[in-house]
């Protein structure tokens, strides 16, 4: 019975060892599995790594070096590859690069189809005649020389204005507003008291006349008129109110206190506009100015009455705006029976001498703050942008004083659609940069 149960434990024994050897076997295969999976992994990022490394070195020597890559809203971005613009969002076209010497870089090549498309139209310039006269547009100004202010003589209150809407006659000695004011009253009575004690004890030892006469002045100075005074004198009653009137006759313009309101010694109280004459103002611009003279003869059109009236021209601005680079001359015209009125449309001929120069249509010509542009056309389907300089202006012709010369091709329509193509091609403004 022993030896049976001594056989079983060593028959466990050895199963047990063998289980043990099992384990250790299978994780010993684990083991294996996973470096060999750990050393096939590593293998592949090596082969992998410098595959990505080619194939980006392969990317990058594939960039397109002759084209650029722009916006088609916003030009002036230029990158060297393809994306989205950094502005706006759009994507990004390619453009070809042109290799451009510094002789042709305002040069723009257009194709066949585009001049067409395009309605570009070149034609040689040449000589015509212009500048038999000269058409301003201006319009019709309150003459300054004929503004009036009724202003107050003396502190006070008025309490009833006479008129009380702009653009009423006021003929000169009507009645304009009543003041009430305690100077005026004072001196009132001092005028009173000197003309009774004169009546009553005479000059015998003061000279009452000259206390009279003095009153009588500080009255007069402080607007009161010669028969409110000798109507006080007679009555001896002086009023608290005193009317006050127009020393003018005009067109009401403004009225600067309302009834209640006080005025100081000197404060306006209405301003009037006499329209017996009126002023003809219009713009011109400098390179206008060598056919405009002062004292110069000019005939003005006042087109809503269909009149003309002959002038001359009295007044020319020395300053000119810097900014606008316009100038301002003036002629000033009879308003018989006031039928003119201050803001009506005019037109100011001047006549000069006719001569030859060369024109170009006002379309053909491009104008901003830096000067005027026009294109050229240096061959079939080649422009190039030229400054050039301006004289007058007469219907759709342009005068050129310089920057073109006879016989040169010059883009008479489409000009603004060469500018718009030179600005999208080049990602800039064609006049940048430019000087005459």
């Amino acid at each position: 019975m022993i030896s049976f149960f001594k056989y079983i434990f060593i028959s466990n024994n050895r199963q047990l060892a063998i289980c043990n050897k099992q384990a250790k076997s299978t994780t010993y295969i684990a083991y294996c599995l996973l470096l060999i999976a750990f050393c096939l992994f590593a293998f592949c990022l090596l082969l992998i790594i410098p595959s990505c490394k080619e194939q980006k070195k392969e990317t990058v020597a594939t960039v397109n070096k002759d084209v650029y890559y722009t916006c088609s809203m916003h030009p002036q971005v230029h990158e060297d590859h393809p994306g989205n613009c950094p502005i706006c969002g759009m994507k990004l076209i390619a453009v070809p690069k042109t290799n451009m010497s510094a002789s042709k870089a305002m040069q723009i090549q257009l194709s066949a189809e585009q001049i067409r498309l395009g309605n570009i139209h070149a034609d040689t310039i040449g000589k015509e005649s212009i500048g038999d006269k000269l058409v301003l547009t201006g319009t019709l100004n309150f003459n300054q020389d004929k503004l009036s202010s009724v202003s107050a003589r003396v502190e006070g209150r008025v309490d009833k204005l006479y008129f009380k809407n702009i653009g009423d006659y006021v003929a000169k000695g009507t009645k304009l507003y009543d003041l009430y004011s305690e100077q005026l009253n004072n001196a009132k009575q001092e005028y009173v008291n000197a003309l009774q004690q004169e009546n009553s004890i005479g000059n015998s030892l003061i000279n009452y006349s000259a206390l009279v006469e003095s009153a009588k002045t500080k009255l007069l100075l402080w607007g009161m008129t010669e028969g409110q005074i000798k109507e006080l004198a007679q009555s001896k009653q002086p009023s608290t109110h005193t009317t006050f009137y127009s020393t003018e006759a005009g067109y009401i313009t403004s009225i600067n206190v309302d009834e209640g309101e006080y005025v100081m010694e000197g404060g306006p109280v209405i301003q009037l506009a006499n329209l017996s004459t009126l002023w003809a103002e219009a713009q011109v611009y400098t390179t206008q100015m060598s056919s405009i003279s002062k004292n110069g003869n000019v005939t003005v059109q006042i087109p809503d009455l269909n009149q003309t009236v002959n002038g001359t021209i009295d007044f020319v601005n020395p300053e000119i705006n810097p900014d606008t680079r316009i100038n301002l001359v003036r002629v000033t015209i009879p308003n018989k029976n006031n039928q003119l009125h201050p803001g009506m449309p005019v037109y100011i001929t001047a006549s000069n001498k006719q001569r030859k120069v060369l024109t170009l249509p006002a379309d053909a010509v491009l104008r901003d703050s830096k000067g005027a542009t026009v294109w050229v056309q240096a061959k079939p389907g080649f422009y190039e942008i030229r400054m050039i300089k301006t004289g007058i202006a007469e219907g759709n012709a342009v005068e050129i004083t310089s920057g073109l010369n006879v016989g040169e091709v010059v883009v008479k329509t489409g000009a603004y659609l060469l500018n718009s193509e030179y600005i999208f091609q080049h990602g800039a403004d064609p006049m940048a940069g430019m000087k005459m």
